[in-house]
């Protein structure tokens, strides 16, 4: 079980506008720590396991934080519109868009998707493959 993500960031003032933009509307609570940030998914009673948590600091070394290649952060949305809403906000709080929401050909037909970039180069997925929405085939 994955316990938690982090992502670096050399601005923690511009990380904290991008990620308060959607995370708190999926749930997550921001604790900051020693000049971190910690979004944390309170764990629900009866919960076995704590969902992760997502974490965004600047690199231990000291060194300018760089996004990995092929790496991609991926959060579900309730919705396909919230999906639109919160990539909508996240662009607004300093994103960069890298696939408007809808559905892609070589995902499943319920699987409803946007990309962006964090400010620092993170690339974020907003999905929602709610079964009681439509689908891309009808």
């Amino acid at each position: 079980m994955i316990a938690y993500v982090t992502v670096g960031a050399d601005d923690i003032a511009r990380a904290e506008r991008f990620y308060s933009a959607f995370l708190p509307e999926l749930g997550y609570q921001l604790e900051k720590y020693h000049g971190d940030l910690s979004y944390i998914l309170p764990r629900q009673p009866g919960q076995s396991a704590a969902p992760p948590d997502f974490y965004v600091k600047s690199p231990f070394n000291g060194r300018p934080a760089t996004a990995g290649n092929g790496t991609m952060i991926a959060f579900e949305a309730s919705s396909q519109q919230q999906v639109r809403d919160l990539h909508a906000a996240a662009l607004a709080a300093g994103g960069i868009d890298e696939g408007q929401p809808g559905f892609r050909a070589s995902y499943g037909p319920q699987f409803y998707v946007g990309y962006l970039r964090d400010p620092h180069g993170n690339k974020i997925a907003l999905f929602s493959s709610n079964p009681d929405e439509p689908g891309r085939d009808g």
